[in-house]
């Protein structure tokens, strides 16, 4: 379980209130004491700033459930990532790159011919307004949720997601590419070890 409120007025660390887990800002994130969904927030410029955490979690290791308060953004641009650390990184959540709606990249292990996708749904994330965005793994399914409501799931079970066993990246890609990093507000980024 982590749970970073975001809500610091300076400094170079977003601090874990429910696990330990501190992040270190990277580039120049600047904070808003006022200007988050709840509380304070952080401003992130889409070039290359970004929180980045110890280990928290790997997806292959159970259920689990992601959540946060995101403004802004772009297609393609990531929230919540992990780094490849000696394996594979993935998306946990971001904006698909053709029209900015919400969507995941953790997927199964492929197997054989077939390559697992990623989940997208048809809500527009990067609309430059509030929203509370989060995924959930319940062992079988991957759901997506947007302001309170299921925006996507799984068609079929899936067997156990892949193995990532890096950092995680609030606000920028698994590898840190052009592109990936969010121009928007963050906040309240929880995770949870249930779904």
């Amino acid at each position: 379980t982590a749970l970073w409120r975001l809500d610091e007025t300076g400094g170079g660390l977003a601090h874990d209130s429910a696990g330990g887990y501190d992040g270190r800002l990277y580039g120049r994130p600047s904070w808003q004491p006022a200007g988050g969904r709840t509380r304070g927030s952080l401003q992130l410029d889409g070039v290359d700033d970004y929180v980045g955490t110890p280990f928290v979690s790997n997806p292959a290791g159970g259920v689990f459930s992601v959540y946060a308060w995101v403004k802004g953004g772009a297609a393609g641009q990531v929230l919540i990532s992990q780094a490849d650390g000696t394996g594979t990184g993935a998306t946990w959540l971001g904006a698909d790159p053709l029209q900015g709606r919400l969507m995941t990249a953790l997927v199964p292990p492929a197997a054989g011919r077939l390559s697992p996708q990623p989940l997208v749904s048809d809500f527009v994330v990067a609309d430059g307004q509030w929203h509370h965005v989060g995924l959930v793994w319940d062992g079988s399914f991957r759901h997506l949720y947007a302001d309170g409501a299921e925006v996507a799931k799984d068609t079929g079970a899936l067997a156990a997601l892949q193995s990532c066993d890096g950092g995680l990246h609030l606000g920028a890609g698994k590898g840190l590419g052009a592109g990936t990093f969010w121009a928007g507000l963050l906040d309240e980024v929880r995770i949870y070890n249930q779904a």
